[in-house]
Protein backbone atom coordinates (compact mmCIF):
# COMPACT_ATOMS: atom_id res chain seq x y z
CA UNK A 1 0.00 0.00 0.00
CA UNK A 2 1.38 3.40 -1.00
CA UNK A 3 1.99 5.70 1.93
CA UNK A 4 0.59 9.22 1.73
CA UNK A 5 -0.15 10.11 5.38
CA UNK A 6 2.15 9.39 8.35
CA UNK A 7 1.28 9.79 12.03
CA UNK A 8 4.15 10.51 14.43
CA UNK A 9 3.34 9.84 18.09
CA UNK A 10 5.43 12.79 19.26
CA UNK A 11 4.93 16.57 19.48
CA UNK A 12 5.80 18.50 16.32
CA UNK A 13 9.42 19.75 16.29
CA UNK A 14 9.64 23.41 17.30
CA UNK A 15 11.58 24.25 14.15
CA UNK A 16 9.86 21.81 11.80
CA UNK A 17 11.18 23.35 8.58
CA UNK A 18 14.75 22.63 9.64
CA UNK A 19 13.99 19.10 10.85
CA UNK A 20 14.62 15.84 8.94
CA UNK A 21 10.84 15.37 8.83
CA UNK A 22 10.51 18.43 6.58
CA UNK A 23 13.00 16.86 4.18
CA UNK A 24 10.90 13.69 4.07
CA UNK A 25 7.79 15.70 3.22
CA UNK A 26 9.58 17.54 0.41
CA UNK A 27 11.33 14.48 -0.97
CA UNK A 28 8.43 12.04 -0.95
CA UNK A 29 5.40 14.30 -1.21
CA UNK A 30 3.81 12.82 1.91
CA UNK A 31 1.91 14.40 4.78
CA UNK A 32 3.17 14.04 8.37
CA UNK A 33 1.02 14.77 11.43
CA UNK A 34 2.34 14.90 15.00
CA UNK A 35 0.23 13.89 18.01
CA UNK A 36 1.48 13.00 21.48
CA UNK A 37 -0.29 9.77 22.42
CA UNK A 38 0.04 10.08 26.20
CA UNK A 39 0.95 12.40 29.04
CA UNK A 40 3.10 11.77 32.10
CA UNK A 41 1.82 12.45 35.61
CA UNK A 42 3.85 12.15 38.77
CA UNK A 43 2.94 9.90 41.68
CA UNK A 44 2.68 12.01 44.82
CA UNK A 45 5.15 11.61 47.65
CA UNK A 46 2.27 10.54 49.91
CA UNK A 47 1.26 7.78 47.49
CA UNK A 48 4.86 6.70 47.01
CA UNK A 49 5.22 6.22 50.78
CA UNK A 50 2.50 3.57 50.56
CA UNK A 51 4.87 1.39 48.55
CA UNK A 52 7.10 1.24 51.65
CA UNK A 53 10.20 1.68 49.53
CA UNK A 54 13.09 3.34 51.34
CA UNK A 55 15.26 4.97 48.68
CA UNK A 56 18.29 4.98 50.98
CA UNK A 57 18.17 1.17 51.15
CA UNK A 58 19.49 1.15 47.58
CA UNK A 59 23.00 1.77 46.28
CA UNK A 60 22.22 2.38 42.61
CA UNK A 61 19.47 3.84 40.44
CA UNK A 62 18.49 2.60 36.95
CA UNK A 63 17.23 5.50 34.84
CA UNK A 64 15.47 4.70 31.58
CA UNK A 65 14.42 8.22 30.56
CA UNK A 66 14.59 11.90 31.41
CA UNK A 67 11.12 11.50 32.93
CA UNK A 68 12.55 8.93 35.31
CA UNK A 69 15.31 11.38 36.28
CA UNK A 70 12.86 14.22 36.90
CA UNK A 71 10.43 12.18 38.98
CA UNK A 72 13.13 10.40 40.99
CA UNK A 73 14.53 13.71 42.19
CA UNK A 74 11.04 15.17 42.64
CA UNK A 75 10.11 12.29 44.93
CA UNK A 76 13.34 12.57 46.92
CA UNK A 77 12.64 16.28 47.39
CA UNK A 78 9.05 15.67 48.51
CA UNK A 79 10.25 13.01 50.96
CA UNK A 80 13.13 15.24 52.07
CA UNK A 81 15.54 12.43 51.29
CA UNK A 82 19.16 13.47 50.83
CA UNK A 83 20.85 11.21 48.28
CA UNK A 84 24.42 10.30 49.31
CA UNK A 85 27.35 11.02 47.01
CA UNK A 86 28.04 7.28 46.93
CA UNK A 87 24.83 6.59 44.98
CA UNK A 88 25.51 5.14 41.51
CA UNK A 89 23.45 5.92 38.41
CA UNK A 90 22.94 3.53 35.48
CA UNK A 91 21.37 5.25 32.48
CA UNK A 92 19.85 4.00 29.23
CA UNK A 93 21.98 6.39 27.16
CA UNK A 94 24.43 9.28 27.37
CA UNK A 95 21.70 11.91 26.92
CA UNK A 96 19.92 10.66 30.04
CA UNK A 97 23.21 10.52 31.93
CA UNK A 98 24.07 14.11 31.01
CA UNK A 99 20.56 15.18 32.01
CA UNK A 100 21.50 14.26 35.58
CA UNK A 101 23.52 17.50 35.69
CA UNK A 102 20.25 19.29 36.41
CA UNK A 103 20.24 17.67 39.84
CA UNK A 104 23.74 16.54 40.78
CA UNK A 105 27.38 17.48 40.30
CA UNK A 106 28.10 15.14 37.41
CA UNK A 107 31.86 14.78 37.75
CA UNK A 108 31.62 13.85 41.41
CA UNK A 109 29.25 10.91 40.94
CA UNK A 110 29.60 7.38 39.60
CA UNK A 111 27.54 7.35 36.42
CA UNK A 112 27.31 4.55 33.85
CA UNK A 113 25.38 4.51 30.59
CA UNK A 114 24.70 2.35 27.57
CA UNK A 115 26.07 3.43 24.20
CA UNK A 116 23.71 1.30 22.14
CA UNK A 117 20.63 -0.33 23.68
CA UNK A 118 18.80 -1.72 26.68
CA UNK A 119 20.68 -5.03 26.54
CA UNK A 120 24.00 -3.26 26.92
CA UNK A 121 22.66 -1.42 29.96
CA UNK A 122 21.72 -4.75 31.54
CA UNK A 123 25.21 -6.08 30.75
CA UNK A 124 26.67 -3.12 32.63
CA UNK A 125 24.53 -3.87 35.69
CA UNK A 126 25.68 -7.50 35.55
CA UNK A 127 29.24 -6.22 35.99
CA UNK A 128 28.07 -4.50 39.19
CA UNK A 129 26.01 -7.33 40.67
CA UNK A 130 26.76 -6.39 44.28
CA UNK A 131 24.67 -3.23 43.95
CA UNK A 132 21.08 -3.02 45.10
CA UNK A 133 19.18 -1.26 42.31
CA UNK A 134 16.10 0.94 42.37
CA UNK A 135 14.19 1.30 39.10
CA UNK A 136 12.03 4.46 38.90
CA UNK A 137 9.25 3.62 36.47
CA UNK A 138 5.77 4.44 35.21
CA UNK A 139 4.83 0.76 35.49
CA UNK A 140 4.27 -0.81 38.90
CA UNK A 141 5.94 -3.98 37.59
CA UNK A 142 8.84 -2.22 35.86
CA UNK A 143 8.10 -3.26 32.28
CA UNK A 144 10.55 -4.81 29.83
CA UNK A 145 13.72 -3.63 31.60
CA UNK A 146 12.50 -5.29 34.81
CA UNK A 147 12.11 -8.63 33.04
CA UNK A 148 15.67 -8.39 31.69
CA UNK A 149 17.10 -7.50 35.09
CA UNK A 150 15.24 -10.46 36.62
CA UNK A 151 16.54 -12.83 33.94
CA UNK A 152 20.08 -11.76 34.83
CA UNK A 153 19.50 -12.17 38.58
CA UNK A 154 20.04 -8.48 39.32
CA UNK A 155 18.96 -7.39 42.79
CA UNK A 156 16.47 -4.61 42.06
CA UNK A 157 13.06 -3.20 42.94
CA UNK A 158 10.72 -1.31 40.58
CA UNK A 159 9.42 1.94 42.06
CA UNK A 160 6.43 3.59 40.41
CA UNK A 161 7.18 7.31 40.63
CA UNK A 162 5.14 8.47 37.63
CA UNK A 163 2.48 7.09 35.33
CA UNK A 164 1.44 7.39 31.71
CA UNK A 165 -2.07 8.64 30.97
CA UNK A 166 -3.54 7.92 27.56
CA UNK A 167 -4.95 10.90 25.66
CA UNK A 168 -8.22 10.76 23.73
CA UNK A 169 -6.89 10.21 20.23
CA UNK A 170 -10.36 9.93 18.71
CA UNK A 171 -10.92 13.63 19.44
CA UNK A 172 -7.73 14.61 17.63
CA UNK A 173 -7.33 12.33 14.62
CA UNK A 174 -9.10 10.19 12.06
CA UNK A 175 -7.00 7.04 12.26
CA UNK A 176 -8.27 5.73 8.92
CA UNK A 177 -6.45 8.60 7.22
CA UNK A 178 -3.01 7.09 7.89
CA UNK A 179 -1.03 4.33 6.23
CA UNK A 180 1.91 4.46 8.67
CA UNK A 181 2.19 5.16 12.41
CA UNK A 182 5.53 5.64 14.20
CA UNK A 183 5.57 4.64 17.89
CA UNK A 184 8.27 6.04 20.20
CA UNK A 185 7.30 4.47 23.53
CA UNK A 186 5.49 1.41 24.89
CA UNK A 187 3.11 3.90 26.55
CA UNK A 188 2.29 5.31 23.13
CA UNK A 189 1.42 1.82 21.95
CA UNK A 190 -0.75 1.26 25.02
CA UNK A 191 -2.62 4.49 24.34
CA UNK A 192 -3.16 3.50 20.71
CA UNK A 193 -4.63 0.14 21.70
CA UNK A 194 -6.78 1.66 24.45
CA UNK A 195 -8.24 4.15 21.99
CA UNK A 196 -8.60 1.63 19.18
CA UNK A 197 -9.11 -1.92 20.56
CA UNK A 198 -9.72 -3.18 17.02
CA UNK A 199 -6.43 -1.81 15.70
CA UNK A 200 -5.17 -5.32 14.86
CA UNK A 201 -7.80 -5.49 12.17
CA UNK A 202 -6.71 -2.25 10.50
CA UNK A 203 -4.52 -2.11 7.40
CA UNK A 204 -2.05 0.39 8.83
CA UNK A 205 1.71 -0.21 9.04
CA UNK A 206 3.35 0.39 12.39
CA UNK A 207 7.02 1.16 13.07
CA UNK A 208 9.10 1.62 16.21
CA UNK A 209 11.94 3.65 17.63
CA UNK A 210 13.99 1.34 19.82
CA UNK A 211 14.10 -2.37 20.52
CA UNK A 212 11.98 -1.95 23.62
CA UNK A 213 9.11 -0.49 21.60
CA UNK A 214 9.59 -3.02 18.78
CA UNK A 215 9.25 -5.89 21.26
CA UNK A 216 6.10 -4.34 22.76
CA UNK A 217 4.55 -4.08 19.29
CA UNK A 218 5.30 -7.71 18.44
CA UNK A 219 4.18 -8.93 21.87
CA UNK A 220 0.87 -7.15 21.31
CA UNK A 221 0.25 -9.32 18.28
CA UNK A 222 0.87 -6.54 15.76
CA UNK A 223 3.11 -6.71 12.69
CA UNK A 224 6.22 -4.54 12.89
CA UNK A 225 6.89 -2.84 9.56
CA UNK A 226 10.36 -1.52 10.49
CA UNK A 227 12.36 -0.08 13.35
CA UNK A 228 15.32 2.13 14.13
CA UNK A 229 18.11 2.30 14.95
CA UNK A 230 19.65 -0.37 12.72
CA UNK A 231 22.96 -0.43 10.80
CA UNK A 232 21.07 0.65 7.67
CA UNK A 233 18.87 3.18 9.47
CA UNK A 234 20.65 4.81 12.43
CA UNK A 235 17.75 7.22 13.03
CA UNK A 236 13.97 6.96 12.77
CA UNK A 237 13.88 9.61 10.03
CA UNK A 238 16.41 7.63 7.98
CA UNK A 239 14.27 4.52 8.52
CA UNK A 240 11.14 6.35 7.33
CA UNK A 241 12.98 7.65 4.29
CA UNK A 242 14.29 4.18 3.39
CA UNK A 243 10.85 2.63 3.87
CA UNK A 244 9.18 5.21 1.64
CA UNK A 245 11.75 4.59 -1.10
CA UNK A 246 10.85 0.92 -1.00
CA UNK A 247 7.08 1.13 -0.59
CA UNK A 248 6.36 4.19 -2.73
CA UNK A 249 8.71 3.04 -5.48
CA UNK A 250 10.98 6.04 -5.62
CA UNK A 251 10.65 9.64 -4.57
CA UNK A 252 8.40 12.48 -5.42
CA UNK A 253 9.38 16.11 -5.18
CA UNK A 254 7.02 19.08 -4.92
Amino acid sequence: MKIQNILISQPKPVDFEKSPYAEIVKKHGVNIDFVKFFSIEGVSGADFRKSRINILDYTAIVLMSKNAVDHFFRITKELRTEIPDTMKYFCINEATALYLQRYITYRKRKIFFSKSNINELVEITVKHKTEKYLLPTADVHGGYIASLLSENNINFSPAQMFQSVSVNLKEQIDLNKYQLIIIFSPYGLLSLLENYPDFKNREISIAALGKNVACAIVNSGLSLSFMAPTPESPSITTAINNHLKKVNKGTKKH
